[in-house]
């Protein structure tokens, strides 16, 4: 009787408030939950969890010492993954990017090279964005990830020491600069030659991933991979 009622409920509260999907806007018809059907079928999927060569992993190669890399998506301009990384970042719907990292969890934990992950870590945000913002969109997919794996989700190691301009319209050059020595690690023990996934939301030059990967390595014995929500 009471989930009848709840589903009452919601059907009535859909009628004035409809969901849509977080990538291409349209109604949600029913059972669908976050992104139509569609939208499902037609992203853009990279599967690079499935083989360590693929073009995330070269991109970082040679700029610090990771065991895997990847990318979940891929992200285009005035595409479905541009418009549900704008629906994360900046129109508070950060859930969306918790949904897609425990979808991407439980593709990751089949594989062999990320079995072993002992905890997940999110690249963070500055204290003043994140006052401003109220969430990091980071904190959130790994959260899904973490809770896919069933691993831990750590955000006390690593922290943002500098606020940074934004990225947006700067050369590979100027972000490396832009997020160097930006990162800082917490006081804390860690057991020796722990595998930490470290991910984000997007990857565009690799600047800021690789700012804390290193700042990770010069802080612990460790082994780092990556994993970001989206490529561009």
């Amino acid at each position: 009787m009471k989930s009848e009622l709840n589903k009452l409920f919601g059907d009535f509260v859909s009628i004035f408030f409809p969901k849509e999907c977080g990538c291409c806007g349209c109604v949600l018809k029913y059972q669908e939950k976050f992104i139509c059907i569609a939208c499902d079928f037609h992203l853009p999927y990279t599967n690079y969890h499935e083989y360590s060569d693929n073009d995330t992993a070269r991109q970082l190669w040679g700029k610090a010492p990771l065991e895997e890399a990847c990318s979940f998506l891929f992200m285009q301009k005035d595409s479905r993954v541009e418009r549900l990384i704008y629906q994360i970042k900046y129109n508070n719907q950060p859930f969306l990017a918790e949904y897609f990292g425990y979808q991407y969890g439980l593709k990751l934990i089949e594989v062999k090279a990320y079995q072993d992950i002992d905890f997940v870590i999110p690249v963070p945000l500055h204290s003043s964005k994140l006052r401003k913002r109220g969430y990091n969109q980071s904190t959130y997919f790994g959260r899904g990830i973490a809770r896919a794996m069933e691993i831990p989700l750590r955000e006390d190691i690593l922290v943002r020491k500098k606020a940074t301009i934004s990225q947006t319209g700067k050369g590979r050059l100027e972000r490396y600069e832009n997020v160097s020595d930006i990162f800082d690690c917490q006081t804390t023990v860690l057991m020796d030659n722990v595998h930490i996934l470290l991910v984000d939301d997007v990857l565009t030059t690799g600047a800021t991933v690789i700012s804390a990967a290193l700042m990770l390595f010069a802080s612990f014995d460790c082994r780092i991979s990556v994993a970001t929500l989206a490529r561009a």
